[in-house]
């Protein structure tokens, strides 16, 4: 009987001792024991399956003869923006970087600091000073609701950011938007591969530092055409609310990344208030994922809908193009229409091809088809400052509201320079999936 009870005895320790604190007892379950965070989609992104496509030409090359091959290639799955990025979209971006400019380099006041120096119970021990955000909300820089000794007190602090001298026009305070720079660093991932064996090579030796002023270049509108009255684009197409949904252009490649680097940062600061896993970088797509996420999972088609024709069959233009010669008001838009026009593709992605051409992360080659990989292909290459600018060549894709039908094929590849800017070429954003494939439900 004694035995009997001591045997329950040590089962109910054993019960509540299980109940209790988990232990290893000495097996290897993990280093992170907790349960995967559950997959999000991305607000509004729209989620890419993995698959298998052949990439290149469905229909005759026109411009490039013979460097357009064909090749099948194996995409991972991704989440890519429903839209090209927006007006409003960008000017957060721009507006972002013009506050921390402000606070850190003219105004100097500690209540807009969390940190060892500002008046604030949170400070940070390692002595680094932080923005605080939500007091920047809440007391606006620029607004009007601020009170009257703060706002003469910040507006002659923020006087030496606007146009100054000969510059200023009937004396109005504007922001000198060539002040408006970012600066920020990301690494090489793919020099550091190709140097892992180097021991002369310093982790430094694979950090891009860049500094890039964000402001979009309005005079594109009159560059990109000669005898063109485009002055009410200039004037109006990025600042007037009536545009904000409208895609962003006149940004160069280098001004395109440094929104993927900005967003990332951006999203990864809420999750860490909120102690959660970073998502996966934002980047531009590469080539081989904007044709692949264009052709919305169909099968040797000529355009993002279908095809082979640019109307449907009730005679309505089916993106925002160049039709006829000159035509540019027949499919509904003079210029750009919003980024939420015409109808998405069977992925949910708004005008792949037309409105505005989009950045991609790939370097342009010729021949990049010959030798890229089958699976995840991409040709990417850093370019110097100094070096030729044959080397900073990018590809663009999906054809925009100034061009002819061609263009607008889930095929036709272009290139344009990394540091111009177009009126005609604008961008969306790509995450990388991490974990299993959403179609898996096992």
């Amino acid at each position: 009987m004694k035995q009997i009870y001591f045997l329950i005895a040590v089962l109910v320790t054993g019960i509540l001792s299980g109940c209790g604190k988990k232990t290893d007892r000495g097996e290897v379950l993990g280093a992170d024991r907790k349960s995967a965070p559950h997959t999000e989609v991305p607000y509004g992104m729209a989620y890419i399956p993995s698959g298998s496509f052949l990439m290149g030409q469905t229909d005759q090359d026109i411009t490039f003869a013979q460097i357009a091959q064909t090749k099948q290639v194996t995409i991972p799955a991704f989440f890519m923006d429903q839209t090209e990025t927006s007006n409003t979209q960008y000017r957060q971006f721009v507006n972002w970087v013009r506050d921390s400019i402000a606070i850190t380099s003219y105004l100097n006041d500690p209540k807009y600091y969390i940190g060892a120096n500002a008046k604030t119970p949170n400070a940070n021990p390692t002595g680094k000073k932080y923005i605080n955000w939500n007091y920047v909300k809440s007391n606006p820089i620029w607004s009007s609701r601020a009170k009257k000794g703060q706002a003469n007190t910040a507006a002659s602090k923020l006087q030496t950011m606007m146009y100054q001298g000969d510059d200023r026009i009937f004396d109005r305070d504007e922001i000198d938007v060539r002040l408006i720079k970012y600066n920020y660093a990301m690494p090489l991932l793919r020099e550091a591969a190709n140097y892992k064996n180097d021991k002369s090579k310093k982790r430094s030796d694979f950090i891009l530092r860049d500094t890039v002023g964000v402001y979009p270049d309005t005079l594109v509108w009159l560059s990109d055409f000669s005898y063109a009255a485009n002055e009410p684009m200039v004037e109006g197409y990025f600042s007037h609310p009536s545009f904000k949904d409208y895609p962003v252009v006149g940004v160069t490649w280098r001004q395109a990344r440094a929104f993927t680097v900005w967003r990332t940062r951006y999203n990864q600061a809420y999750k860490d208030s909120r102690h959660q896993p970073h998502r996966a970088p934002y980047e531009l797509p590469n080539e081989a994922e904007f044709e692949y996420a264009a052709r919305g999972g169909r099968i040797g088609t000529d355009y993002p809908w279908g095809g082979p024709y640019i109307k449907n069959a009730k005679g309505c233009l089916l993106a925002n193009f160049k039709p006829g010669r000159g035509n540019y008001s027949d499919d509904g838009g003079t210029y750009t229409v919003k980024v939420k026009s015409y109808f998405p593709n069977d992925y949910g992605l708004y005008n792949m091809a037309g409105n505005v051409a989009e950045w991609t992360s790939s370097a342009f080659d010729p021949s990049a088809s010959t030798f890229v990989n089958d699976l995840a292909p991409t040709f990417n290459y850093e370019a110097k400052k100094n070096e030729a600018e044959v080397m900073k060549r990018k590809v663009v894709r999906g054809g925009s509201w100034k061009d002819i039908g061609y263009f607008l094929q889930n095929s036709s590849r272009s290139y344009e320079f990394q540091d111009t800017a177009k009126s005609y070429i604008g961008f969306r954003c790509v995450t990388h999936f991490q974990g299993r494939d959403l179609r898996d439900k096992k």
